[in-house]
Formats: C-alpha cells, structure tokens, sequence
C-alpha cells in the first residue's frame, strides 16, 4: 500500500511584483493636487468666501463710510484748516501777551534796583495798610518818598492786571495811584493851590453853610492882615520896644489874598474852557454814564471852587 505524504511547511509566499514607476508618479500627482480630487463646485465657493473676508477685513480698517465721500473730505479739510488758523492766533496771542510782559518789565531797567526796590517795598506796604492807608501816605509824602518811581511801579501793576482781568486789583491800584498822585501834586503845588485843596477837602457834600464858615475861619488864620499898618510893620510889631531897620513885613512863604485871588481865578477860568470843549455823552451805556459821572463831579467842584473865589474877595477880618 502505497503512503500518503504530508506537508509539513506552509508554502512560501509569492514575492510582490515590481514596482511601476510610471504608476508611483501619477499616485504622487494626486495626492499634491487637491483639484483632482475635487468637485467642480467647490472652487467657486471657495472664491466667494475669499472675496467676503477681503471685505470684512477693509470694513474692520476703522474707516468711516463717509471717507470715500469728496464732500465729506472736503469739509474734513476744512476744519482742519479752521483749528490751524485757531491755534496759529492762540500762538500769535500768546506771543503777543510775552512781549507785551516783556515791555513792561523793561520800563524800569534804567531805575537804581536800590530805589526800585524800595519803591516797590513802598507800594506793597501801602496796598497791606487798608484802613491806615491815608496815614501811610502822608507819612511817605512828609518823608519824601513818594516819588515818580513809586508812581511807575504802581502803574506798572495796574498794566498787569488790566491785562490779566483782576478787577479787584485793578480797583485797588487805581485809587492808590491816584491818592498818592494827588499827594505829589499838592506837596509840589503853590501854596494858593495847596490851600484850595484843603479848602475842598473839608466839604463834607452835605451842609454848606457850615463849610463856608469853616473855610472864612481858615483863610482869615492863613492870609495876613490887610490895614494901612500892617502894610508897613508885620502883626505883633511894637514900634517902642524896637530898635534898628524894619523888618520884612511879608515873608515869601506868606501867602496874600490878592496872590490866592489871582491864582484861583486863572484856574477856573482853565476849567472852564475845558468844560466848554467837553461833548456831553447821552448814551446809556456804562462808558457814557461814567463821563457824565465824571463831569457832573467837575461841574461841582468848579461851583465850590467859584464860592471860595467869592469867599477871598469879600474876606473881611
């Protein structure tokens, strides 16, 4: 009997084909083009969705709709000129204002800095003495130092704040300037000037008849007897007790009723002529008001000025 024979081994696999180069190279060409493996509807939107993000991303640039209009540019750059010219003239004032500050620092370069800095110690003094302020002056004006220095200083203060819009300084700096101006002015008058200045200082604006026997009590106090003997010996002379020349009846700082007669005369004739010229304002306006302020107080004192004219020519001892 003839045996079977088994096969113990499993067979041995079959060896892979060669490989095609020309298959290898198309696989490689599909898988790197996606087109291939696309649809001929998917490009399109691919394009669409492209297009929708460059949009948005010109939308997102911050960018007003109006800036591609020409007439909304147009009045861009119109106000852009506008703030330009604005800021320019804010330089230009600016400027102006410096300079202006600059001139008037400069006015008193030429002044000795030790009386500079005295008269401006002075003004300072005088603007904290408030109620005592009056008795400063006098003070000052008796120690001689009330001088046109201290009137330079003081105006130069005034400039600033006028320039500055400080109304309350403004206020205070005038009166002084002109308080301590009019203390100048009388202690560099005559004395007829100085005289009649205190003659309208004591009008209290109220009761004149009591003015008018004050002033008639002081002039016959200030002018010198007017008699045959007084003309040729002073007051108090005794002729028994003296021995030598004469002395001067007058004495040059006498002041005689025929000088302040003189003196106050002229005066008011100047006044006068100066009232003529003047046009009376009828505004209404705060200008206006204050100029007919102003010449109503010179008509006033022009008529106390002719009642103490009147006064010293009928003056009687």
């Amino acid at each position: 009997m003839e045996a079977t024979a088994f096969q113990l081994t499993p067979p041995l696999p079959q060896p892979p084909p060669p490989l095609n180069f020309s298959t290898l190279s198309r696989i490689s060409v599909a898988l790197t083009t996606p087109s291939l493996f696309k649809t001929s509807s998917r490009p399109t939107a691919a394009l669409c969705r492209t297009k929708k993000i460059q949009e948005q991303e010109q939308d997102l640039d911050g960018l007003p709709k109006e800036f591609y209009d020409d007439e909304w540019q147009a009045q861009q750059r119109e106000k852009t000129k506008k703030l330009h010219r604005q800021r320019q003239e804010e330089d230009e004032e600016e400027e102006r204002k410096v300079q202006e500050y600059r001139e008037i620092g400069m006015r008193l370069k030429d002044y000795p800095e030790d009386e500079l800095r005295k008269a401006k110690l002075l003004v300072s003094s005088l603007l904290k003495s408030a109620e005592e302020v009056e008795e400063k002056i006098e003070e000052a004006g008796e120690r001689g130092e009330l001088t046109e220095l201290v009137l330079m200083v003081i105006w130069n203060r005034l400039d600033l704040a006028r320039r500055d819009e400080e109304k309350d300084a403004i206020r205070s700096l005038d009166l002084l300037y002109r308080r301590i101006e009019t203390e100048i002015l009388k202690r560099e008058a005559p004395p007829a000037m100085r005289l009649l200045n205190d003659l309208l200082m004591l009008h209290d604006g109220f009761n004149e008849e009591v003015w008018l026997k004050e002033c008639r009590k002081r002039m016959a106090e200030t002018f010198p007897r007017e008699d045959p003997y007084s003309v040729l010996v002073p007051v108090g002379f005794d002729i028994d007790k003296h021995q030598g020349p004469l002395p001067p009846v007058v004495d040059d700082d006498v002041l005689l009723r025929v000088d302040f007669v003189r003196e106050v005369d002229a005066l008011l004739q100047e006044v006068r002529s100066e009232q003529r010229e003047e046009q009376n304002s009828q505004g209404l306006d705060p200008e206006s008001v204050a100029i007919r302020l102003k010449q109503q107080e010179k008509q006033q004192t022009i008529r106390l000025g002719e009642a103490l004219l009147d006064l010293a020519i009928d003056l009687k001892w």
